[in-house]
């Protein structure tokens, strides 16, 4: 074993220190888009949300030389969706659809997509587990609860990270912070008619469907210019159970009613009008109830 190590450790003096070996090391450490090892110039960085799910992967990377459907397979492996039942869509940082991506045979890069773009999976599948938060809700499993008291005596927590944030840049937002560690712009929407086409399919008092997490209610608000909101058509929403932000004001200017917990102000583009009644009614209904 000792001549083993010796005989390793001679070869390797023997490198050291060579423009090949100060060349590789070179490239392997040197910055690149991403803030950390150097990116391979067919590799981009996306990140990837999910019409069911809360949760967003950042920046996953992806080779553009990838085709569609082996796409679909890698994101199968963080979304639990099927990739016969995935439709892919492409978005700009600020949210603009740019593109659906629906040839599986076309490379990534055919679609032309740049860090920081956001690959949104449309999951297709009626019976899906994700649907309505099946994959997220955690509120059938025992669990520690910390008292607000207790988590507000805590020092350096998220909650105090983001309260912080907020005064500074009403504005601001993870991915907003992520970016600018990264030295990449995260452009907002300007437009003070940002999103006014999707608005136009809310009406007020219209039951409906948010995104992600297919949760349900109805409409009491559509409207613009909302007090320390980002520009463009916002839609107030109450909600059928407390899964909301507040009660239909933002800093301190109200905009609609709705107990605590229960309202909630989405973009236009999350928000799906229809026939969504209340998912206990819909539990309980029967083709053999009669009145």
């Amino acid at each position: 074993m000792g001549s083993l190590m010796q005989q390793a450790r001679a070869e390797f003096d023997a490198v050291k220190g060579t423009p090949e070996l100060e060349a590789l090391k070179a490239y392997v450490t040197a910055p690149g888009t991403a803030g950390g090892a150097r990116q391979s110039e067919t590799t981009v960085l996306l990140t990837i949300t999910h019409c069911n799910l809360g949760a967003r992967f950042l920046e996953l990377r992806f080779d553009l030389h990838s085709s569609i459907d082996n796409v679909k397979s890698k994101l199968y492996q963080h979304t639990g969706t099927a990739p016969q039942s995935m439709v892919l869509q492409l978005k700009d940082p600020s949210g603009a659809l740019m593109c659906v991506m629906d040839d599986g045979a076309r490379p990534l890069g055919f679609y032309s997509p740049l860090d920081g773009y956001v690959l949104h999976v449309i999951d297709t599948d009626p019976h899906s587990l994700s649907a309505r938060g099946g994959l997220e809700d955690v509120s059938q499993v025992e669990k520690y609860v910390m008292s607000d008291d207790d988590y507000n005596n805590r020092e350096n927590t998220y909650r105090k990270f983001k309260e912080d944030k907020l005064r500074k840049d009403p504005t601001w937002t993870l991915q907003k912070e992520m970016a600018e560690r990264r030295g990449v712009p995260v452009p907002e929407p300007t437009d003070p008619d940002a999103y006014v086409e999707e608005a136009k399919a809310c009406t007020v008092d219209s039951r409906c469907e948010v995104s992600p997490g297919g949760k349900r209610g109805v409409v009491r608000f559509v409207g613009k210019d909302l007090k320390g909101m980002p520009p463009g058509w916002w839609i107030g929403v109450q909600y059928d159970e407390p899964v909301g932000k507040n009660d239909g004001s933002v800093k301190g200017e109200r905009y609609f009613e709705c107990p605590q917990g229960y309202g909630g102000f989405i973009r236009p583009d999350k928000v799906q009008c229809g026939d969504f009644p209340n998912l206990d009614d819909e539990l309980f209904a029967s083709d053999d109830d009669e009145i």
